[in-house]
This record gives structure tokens, C-alpha cells and sequence, in this order.
């Protein structure tokens, strides 16, 4: 690492400035009801956690831009995202919230399990593992419109899951969430997301769907094509605007959208109140 007193003086003032900034934002999240997850609003409007078919294999991104609809942009190193992920990310900002970020979150993974209605079982365990894993093995660098910088962080700081000295998995694991988060959570720029609902959803394009619209009280009219971009579906477009009519239907289906239409391919949404 570079000696600090030989950084550029330009460089010296950016890092100031990002420490400033972190000393200055919120130490913990702020709180929110128990039945919802809650992402920062940079986030769930970007194809960051993708709506790809689970079984399609997952590509390494390395320093890829990600889709983003609005202001700001983000470059992503790491193993794609997914929708599983995104839900086991949620949990865990959750299970976060009170707290100092960057303090430790212990849970049995029982009890994460049963949160987020997977299975109990050998597949549930491995599956939750796996995600937390692929989260910790990453790199988001979002700049934000709105914060007027650039961060840089992992989606996971650290994971204790393992007894060295018993050879065996610890009863209760451990998870620290990086505190540059509590910048993206500033000025109550975030979403909360019906958890009920997205456990009542099809994983996928209609999951995806209902977290970007939860950051949207009055969505506007989206194009088609740029949903697609949103979820990162390579299929033809008219295999996607197939598959995101059945996402429609189902967010009706669970209360979330009132109505939809398609015109002109632009996508008309109104929330149910």
C-alpha cells in the first residue's frame, strides 16, 4: 500500500473527504417494520442482482458496468447475482437494522432459513452458504448522483461459519455488513420491499420487478427493452415480453400491482393502495 504521505495531495483530499463522510453518516440503519426488506434505492433500480434463470450457469464479472435506470452508475467484480441473493442480502440488512454497522450479526441458520421460507434442509443450508459466500467474494463501486461520490465496498464484510477446533459448523454464524452502507441508507433513500409478497412471487423477472417498483410510489412508463436490460434476460425480446406478462400477472396476483398495460412496447404500471 502507498505511504500515504507520498499520496497526491488531490488523493489525499478524496480520501479525507470519504473519511468525513463516513464519520458523518448514520451509524446504524435506520429502523424499519419486521415484515419488509430494505434496499438502498442505487441498488434495487440496477441489474445488479439479475433475474437470469437459476439454471443457466453464472458468469464472473470483472469490473463490468452494471444497468442502472436513473442517475449514477455501478461497476461490479464478482460472481453474478442473482435473485436468491438479493433475497438473503435483504435478510441480512435486517437482521442488521439496531445495530452498529460493521458489528457482528449472529444467527443460527435454522432460524435464516425459516425467515426467508427456504427449505430446512441439506439444499436450504448449502444454498444459504453459497450465497453468503459469493456476497462476501465481491466488489460494488457505485457512484451516486445523489451523494455527489463514489464508494467502493463488498455487499459482506466477514463470515464465521466454521469451528476450527471442533471440525464442525459453528451453531451460530457470523456476518459483518461493511459500514459504508449506512451511506447508501442516508436521507432515507431506500426502498422497503413486502417480504410477504416476494415469498408469494415466482423467482425471477417477477421478483425483480417488485423490488425495482417498490422504489417507485407512482411508477412511470418503462420500456420494455430497458426492463429486460434491468433484469439482464439474454433471451429475445419477444421471448422476454412472454415472460414479463406472466410477471405481471403475478404481481396482481399478490396485491402489489392494481393494473398493467403494454403499449407502443412501454410498460404501464399503477401500485394497488
Amino acid at each position: 500500500m502507498a505511504n500515504p504521505a507520498k499520496l497526491h495531495p488531490e488523493l489525499m483530499e478524496v480520501l479525507e473527504r470519504f473519511r468525513e463522510s463516513i464519520e458523518a453518516s448514520p451509524k446504524n440503519l435506520p429502523d424499519w417494520s419486521p415484515t419488509k426488506g430494505a434496499s438502498p434505492n442505487e441498488i434495487v433500480r440496477s441489474a445488479l442482482f439479475t433475474a437470469r434463470n437459476r439454471n443457466r450457469r453464472r458468469v464472473y464479472l470483472k469490473q463490468a458496468e452494471i444497468i442502472v435506470t436513473g442517475g449514477g452508475s455501478i461497476l461490479y467484480l464478482g460472481e453474478e447475482l442473482r435473485q436468491d441473493d438479493e433475497l438473503v442480502w435483504m435478510r441480512l440488512l435486517q437482521l442488521a437494522k439496531g445495530k452498529p454497522l460493521g458489528e457482528p450479526i449472529y444467527f443460527t441458520p435454522y432460524s435464516f432459513l425459516k425467515a426467508i421460507g427456504w427449505r430446512v434442509n441439506n439444499w436450504g443450508y448449502q444454498h444459504l452458504k453459497t450465497c453468503l459466500l459469493r456476497m462476501k467474494a465481491t466488489a460494488v463501486q457505485i457512484t451516486s448522483n445523489r451523494l455527489h461520490q463514489t464508494v467502493v465496498t463488498s455487499l459482506i464484510d466477514y463470515i464465521a461459519m466454521w469451528d476450527p477446533e471442533k471440525q464442525s459448523p459453528l451453531a451460530e454464524w457470523e456476518v459483518r455488513v461493511s459500514k459504508v452502507m449506512s451511506l447508501l441508507f442516508a436521507d432515507g433513500a431506500f426502498t422497503l420491499i413486502d417480504l410477504e409478497q416476494r415469498k408469494a412471487l415466482p423467482e425471477g423477472i417477477a421478483t425483480k420487478l417488485h423490488s425495482y417498483w417498490s422504489s417507485h410510489r407512482e411508477p412511470y412508463p418503462v420500456k420494455v427493452e430497458t426492463l429486460q436490460k434491468l433484469c439482464a434476460s439474454e433471451c429475445e425480446l419477444r421471448f422476454f415480453r412472454r415472460e414479463l406478462k406472466k410477471a405481471l400477472n403475478a404481481l396482481v396476483a399478490v396485491g402489489f400491482l392494481e393494473n398493467w398495460g403494454i403499449e407502443s412496447d412501454l410498460v404501464a404500471v399503477i401500485r394497488k393502495r
